[in-house]
């Protein structure tokens, strides 16, 4: 029975003391939930001020970066109402000048009113005179006007015969000793109808934008855009602060071609991604591939120059996007071509070997920068590959007097290369070149005596000379003009020729009050 109680009580004695612990977990759990509960509240009241701080921070920014922007707008507006009103003050004095050009004008209409005047009188006086005098000579001779001619005629028809015949046997003389002279004549008549345009290309290509917020999108989120441009083009994209524009820049003229026919047709379509660049590049080397072979199949046709291999014409078609000395090479390689089978049908030789020969000479020039050699060497290497004409490659290698030509229509090549190049226009030359010949021919006119201002025009294929009037009269200034022309040829190099263009203008001004 003591056992029964000790149990009973154990067991009441474990439930008590099991349901104090448990009161005292809980009141435990209680106080550390409670705290945590404050120090969460802790935290966040600090969370919450150094964000309301971090954004008194940002606003005070925000604050000053559009202070300095308006001050730089100001700046910008002040410069440049400073410059509309430097414009209006140009326009004003241009409609003073003007005014007073239209008033002078108007003075020298009447005055040549007055001169039409006068001279119709004159006519009238003149006319009467003839009649008096006619009339007096029919009387005196007892002849009519019309006897008198035909018997005036008469006698000159009978001692002109003599002389007539004389003179037709000397013409055909002349035409004999000439022929030569006028050969050369239908020759550069020939040169000279045949003249190509010529562009000027440079390392960079502009692309135009609708707006400035495309550039943007072609940079991409952290420029991914512009680098899957550069990298899948080769060429460098600068996008800076000109308007609506993107320069495209690089050496190699056909990746530049790619990239600026690529851009285009993303603005085009609108979508600018990495995956749609690779693909409109794609799309753009395929477009540039056609436009090669249509320019190749195109000068082929201009020039009737036939049966060229498929590969040559693509290498004609290349030379489309290069340049020598700022020379289109595809064009001057069909103007050289033009220029030699015109010489070669007026020297009676054979015009189509002449011109396969002109249109193949710079074919070299498609593949110089991906091969070892000269353009002449590669030119001469590609031509025997595809089994060209001995002569044509003969020509094409003999172009620049490497080797010895031939046949005589090499010697056209050669010569219809050197005129093409070094016509007025069709190659660049130096900036300073440029500007040192103008200012040696401005020179040179200047220092004759009565000269008065001299100004080198159309890149210096003319000068015009405004010299004094009372120091030089209308016959002195045929033989300045004379003496000009002979210094310049004396002491200047240039291409073509310089026009010597001296003017002598004296004005006379008065006012009728």
């Amino acid at each position: 029975m003591q056992i029964v109680i000790y149990i009973t009580i154990f067991l009441i004695s474990a439930i008590v003391f099991l349901f104090v612990g448990y009161t005292v977990r809980k009141k435990t759990a209680e106080s550390k939930i409670e705290s945590a509960e404050k120090e969460a509240q802790r935290i966040l009241e600090n969370a919450n001020k150094e964000a309301e701080n971090a954004k008194k921070a940002e606003i005070v920014k925000a604050k000053e970066e559009i202070i300095k922007a308006r001050n730089d707008l100001e700046e910008e507006i002040r410069e440049r109402r400073s410059d509309v009103q430097q414009q209006e003050k140009r326009l004003i004095k241009k409609e003073e000048n003007l005014d007073q050009k239209i008033y002078k004008a108007e003075q020298r209409e009447k005055n040549l009113d007055v001169r039409e005047n006068e001279i119709e009188d004159a006519k009238i006086e003149v006319q009467k005179l003839k009649d008096s005098q006619l009339d007096e000579l029919e009387r005196i001779a007892r002849l009519s006007v019309e006897d008198a001619k035909k018997e005036l005629l008469k006698n000159v028809d009978e001692k002109l015969t003599s002389e007539k015949a004389e003179r037709i046997r000397k013409m055909e003389d002349d035409i004999k000793e000439k022929s030569d002279d006028s050969a050369r004549k239908i020759i550069t008549y020939a040169i000279q109808k045949c003249a190509a345009d010529h562009t000027a290309e440079s390392t960079v290509s502009i692309v135009s934008l609708p707006n400035d917020d495309m550039k943007g999108r072609i940079i991409g989120r952290e420029g991914r855009n512009i680098k899957a441009l550069e990298t899948l083009t080769g060429v460098d994209f600068i996008i800076d602060d000109t308007p609506e524009s993107v320069v495209i820049s690089g050496f190699d003229p056909l990746r530049r071609e790619v990239a600026r026919i690529a851009l285009q047709k993303l603005i085009d379509d609108g979508r600018i991604h990495p995956a749609k660049i690779e693909e409109m590049v794609e799309k753009a080397k395929e477009e540039l591939a056609r436009t090669i072979k249509e320019e190749g199949e195109r000068a082929s046709m201009e020039t009737g120059v036939m049966n060229l291999h498929p590969d040559v014409i693509n290498l004609l078609g290349k030379l489309k996007f290069r340049t020598s000395y700022g020379q289109n090479v595809l064009m001057h390689s069909i103007e050289v071509s033009n220029l030699a089978r015109i010489m070669a049908d007026e020297l009676g030789l054979d015009p189509k070997l002449a011109a396969r020969a002109g249109l193949l000479h710079d074919i070299g020039k498609a593949l110089d920068h991906d091969m070892e050699g000269t353009h002449v060497e590669i030119g001469v290497e590609i031509l025997k590959k595809y089994k060209e004409n001995e002569k044509v490659v003969n020509a094409v290698e003999a172009h620049h007097g490497d080797v010895e030509g031939i046949t005589p229509e090499a010697f056209l090549v050669q010569a219809a290369d050197a005129i093409s190049a070094s016509r007025p226009g069709a190659r660049r030359e130096t900036l300073e070149a440029y500007i040192k010949r103008l200012e040696q021919l401005e020179s040179i006119a200047d220092s004759f005596e009565g000269v008065e201002k001299s100004y080198a025009i159309q890149a210096g294929r003319e000068i015009r000379i405004i010299v004094t009037p009372e120091k030089v009269s209308d016959d002195e200034t045929v033989v300045m003009a004379r003496n000009i022309a002979q210094r310049v040829e004396d002491e200047m190099g240039y291409p073509g020729q310089i026009k010597i263009n001296v003017i002598r203008e004296k004005r006379v001004v008065d006012y009728a009050k």
